[in-house]
């Protein structure tokens, strides 16, 4: 049975146990099944759920406003609304995610999402939705995504071993693909059925992972023995040390330059297929073409990252998913568009799930949460402004012309990646994992 690090003293208690166990039981320490542990299957599985009910969610929230309005700009904007507090409250959610309670926050932010998502079927119900209410439901629930994401994030490691976490990270790569899969298809199904099921479907998703994470039996954090001090100087002490360690610093900007110009594939997939007379049960098997690529990725993920250091698997991940982008804007019809994107997707769990084993294992517990805010703020704080450049471009030159321009940053970073010294150097995770277990 998987034994979770759950006490301050555990990390200790391992280190004693290994040196006094033969290799042959170290080994088996050290890798135990995640499917056999309790804790982050509950986790596991209540965010698989959680996942594809945002992922039918997200392709409905772009379709019912262009239903209302007809406007791709206004359907970016409510977009980029939906991803505009993690970009304001990104930081101080870190820090206050290492001060709170991390299990009570996402009870809370999990329960408050299932409620602002359920709204919106009321209110069509009463047929008084409007864009404002929309608006206001993308706000809610993206200030509760950043604070629950954090929290989720920074207690992985009191789940499982250090390390176990790539293989972890590969496996939670799953639900992403799961989701970019069976989402899209469902959010294209069910919205053909009502407006406002997708909604409920995700409201319900949402209450599946508030019970999965309240069964939990794990401790989210070590002890905390200093006081609390003015959180923009704890938010410092993040943003200090992740300036001063090269690899990581150089992750976050690789991370902007390939994020920025894709975070709003979904509204450019949905555009081109509307180009191309796609019905919206169609454009949702077309967008979980994407969750097929993905799962290839996922299942690839894990021997690639023994057989290649990091910084081999993050710069060769640059390069295709730079160039992959590329087929979307010479597909001919909606058989090969879904075949582009397909492919394009199976690079995306191999290079998230490498850089995030990369930052937990790395990243010491007293800082998870506000190494990881200052991180993902640097990497996705800029998804408003993308998703509302992508709507303006869109409305402008076209979906076509829209590609080819978001090529560009995606091909420069890659370019800088290839140079980096210290990325070239960093070791296979496996390596790190055991020297950061010893240290």
């Amino acid at each position: 049975m998987t034994q979770i690090q759950n006490q301050s003293g555990g990390a200790d208690g391992q280190e004693l146990a290994i040196l006094i166990t033969p290799p042959e039981a170290q080994e088996q320490r050290r890798y135990p099944s995640l499917w056999r542990n309790r804790d982050f299957m509950l986790l596991w599985s209540g965010q698989l759920l959680s996942s594809v009910g945002s992922q039918v969610s997200l392709l409905a929230f772009p379709l019912l406003v262009l239903g209302i309005t007809g406007s791709a700009a206004e359907a970016g904007l409510v977009g980029a609304l939906r991803s505009l507090p993690f970009a304001i409250l990104c930081l101080p959610a870190g820090a206050l995610v290492d001060r709170w309670d991390r299990k009570r926050v996402m009870l809370l932010c999990d329960a408050g999402r299932a409620l602002a998502l359920g709204s919106i079927p009321v209110a069509l119900w009463f047929g008084h939705l409007g864009l404002l209410q929309l608006c206001l439901v993308a706000l809610v629930e993206g200030t509760l995504m950043t604070f629950f994401s954090l929290a989720e994030i920074a207690c992985l490691p009191h789940v499982v071993p250090k390390e176990q976490i790539p293989a972890a990270s590969a496996q939670n790569q799953a639900i992403d693909s799961t989701s970019w899969t069976l989402g899209p298809f469902l959010g294209g199904l069910l919205y053909g059925i009502g407006q406002g099921v997708p909604f409920l479907t995700d409201a319900v998703s949402y209450v599946c992972s508030v019970l999965s994470v309240f069964f939990m039996r794990a401790r989210f954090q070590n002890e905390r023995t200093d006081e609390p001090r003015q959180i923009w100087h704890e938010i410092g002490e993040g943003i200090v040390w992740l300036w001063r360690e090269p690899v990581l610093r150089f992750l976050a900007l690789l991370t902007l330059g390939l994020i920025f110009p894709t975070i709003g594939f979904t509204l450019i997939l949905i555009v081109l297929a509307q180009n191309l007379h796609a019905t919206p049960f169609a454009i949702g098997i077309l967008l979980a073409s994407g969750g097929v690529g993905s799962i290839a990725g996922a299942v690839l993920s894990g021997p690639l990252q023994k057989r290649f250091t990091f910084g081999q698997l993050t710069i060769g991940s640059a390069w295709v998913w730079a160039i992959s982008w590329l087929a979307l804007a010479v597909a001919p019809n909606l058989w090969v568009l879904g075949v582009a994107n397909g492919v394009s997707f199976i690079i995306v769990p191999i290079f998230i799930s490498v850089q995030f084993s990369y930052r937990l294992i790395a990243i010491p517990d007293h800082l998870q949460g506000r190494v990881q805010s200052v991180f993902r703020l640097l990497s996705f704080g800029s998804q408003p402004l993308s998703l509302v450049l992508t709507g303006l471009l869109l409305q402008w030159v076209g979906g076509v012309w829209t590609v080819l321009l978001l090529f560009v940053p995606q091909v420069v970073i890659a370019l800088f990646a290839t140079f980096n010294r210290s990325l070239r150097a960093a070791p296979r995770l496996s390596e790190l994992a055991k020297k950061e277990s010893v240290e």
